[in-house]
């Protein structure tokens, strides 16, 4: 979700959840040691909780970063093992990492050592030359010797060679099977299931066979999905959240963001599928995604919405 899940989105998607684990995108650990650190890890406290995602393949590093970012105050860090991108692999991280799972271990173990919160493996169920039932057990039994909290498991394999990120999500098939009979094999284990999962009900049957659900693309396409997931999934109370309470938050998120000098495109360009297949939609796209000013963002959000039918404004979340 590079480019996708930041700061931004992650406000936007409070106004949806109050519960759900929230995501940074991957960052790596040289960002995190050189680069700008307040631009890349600080964040707004309704983002809670909220898992810092890394990339890196040297324990040390990982380690150092978790110690700087700790001071942030994030509630789990997660290492990523499932990126299949070039430039991932160039910098030797990613899912080029399963071919080594006791290297993956030995990073896992620098993260522990750096915090008591939680540390969590999302990976792929294998990699070309690795794509077996077996192999994939091998990799979670060797890295489960140092213990992370959780398996996140992304139910494709990842070709490294001949395939572009994009492909690797839709190409090599799903075989949730494997995840779910990981989970029989290995109950002590926490199993998080991701790939394709695109809407509460599919979330629902997951949940009868792993412990935990990652929806990855589909809430950022269409991000009312997870106006119902916490009634629905955590046990709270119905919250009859609509879309434009929704749009009355970001218009005040986005005068506080122009305010400060920055780009009210960063932020609006997160809201485009707010009102996914519904009455409006596609003018409201059009002019969000079009030119203007960009200290003019809440005005040209509160024009765009003014496309969309009340009745579409003021439609309640679902309640199962």
């Amino acid at each position: 979700m590079m480019e996708k899940t930041d700061r931004h989105y992650r406000y936007f998607a409070r106004q949806l959840t109050t519960c759900a684990l929230l995501y940074t995108e991957m960052i790596t650990t040289g960002a995190i040691l050189h680069g700008d650190r307040d631009h890349l890890l600080a964040f707004d406290p309704c983002e809670h909780p909220l898992a810092l995602q890394l990339g890196g393949d040297d324990p040390e590093q990982l380690r150092r970063a978790i110690e700087i970012a700790d001071a942030y105050g994030y509630d789990e860090y997660n290492l990523n093992v499932g990126c299949p991108s070039d430039r991932v692999q160039n910098a030797n991280f990613g899912a080029c990492l399963m071919a080594r799972p006791a290297h993956v271990r030995d990073l896992v173990a620098a993260m522990r050592s750096a915090t008591p919160k939680p540390v969590t493996v999302k990976h792929r169920i294998g990699i070309d030359g690795r794509e077996s039932y077996d192999e994939l057990v091998d990799f979670m039994r060797t890295v489960a010797e140092a213990g992370p909290t959780r398996f996140t498991v992304h139910a494709r394999i990842a070709i490294l060679a001949g395939l572009s990120p994009k492909e690797n999500r839709t190409v090599p098939p799903l075989r949730y099977d494997d995840v779910y009979r990981l989970k029989e094999e290995m109950p002590s284990l926490q199993i998080e299931i991701n790939g394709h999962v695109m809407n509460p009900h599919e979330i629902a049957g997951h949940l009868t066979r792993v412990d935990a659900v990652m929806v990855g693309r589909a809430a950022y396409d269409d991000p009312w999905i997870l106006s119902s997931v916490d009634h629905r999934f955590f046990g709270q109370p119905y919250r009859s959240v609509t879309r434009r309470a929704v749009i009355d938050a970001m218009v005040e998120y986005v005068d506080r963001w122009c305010m400060a000098g920055w780009s009210a495109r960063s932020v609006v360009r997160h809201m485009l599928g707010l009102f996914h297949g519904r009455p409006g939609a596609r003018r409201f796209k059009q002019l969000l995604s079009g030119r203007f000013d960009e200290g003019s963002g809440a005005a040209v959000l509160r024009n765009a919405v003014a496309n969309v039918p009340d009745r579409v404004l003021d439609e309640p979340a679902p309640c199962v």
